[in-house]
């Protein structure tokens, strides 16, 4: 019998870690100004309307754009191993 993982719980653990992590390093960027800057100009390349350097609002974008990456990050990691958890 293999243990199951809960993809609701893998999808809203992925996004508010994912959410949380941005925001943090975000709102350190905005206090001190080169934290972060090669990651966020990374993540300027993949989320569309994310502005580092647009104060709030680009804050708030990001974020949004992060809680929906971790949630899918969480969903593929949690099926991924669901799959493989029943074949072994």
């Amino acid at each position: 019998m293999s243990m199951k993982l809960s993809l609701k719980s893998m999808i809203i653990a992925g996004a508010l870690f994912k959410a949380i992590c941005f925001l943090f390093i975000s709102l350190l960027n905005a206090l001190l100004r080169p934290y972060g800057g090669a990651y966020l100009a990374i993540l300027m390349s993949l989320y569309p309307g994310y502005d580092a350097v647009s104060g709030p609002i680009g804050i708030i974008v990001g974020t949004f754009y992060s809680l929906l990456a971790g949630g899918l990050a969480g969903f593929l990691f949690g099926w991924l191993y669901n799959f493989f958890a029943e074949k072994s």
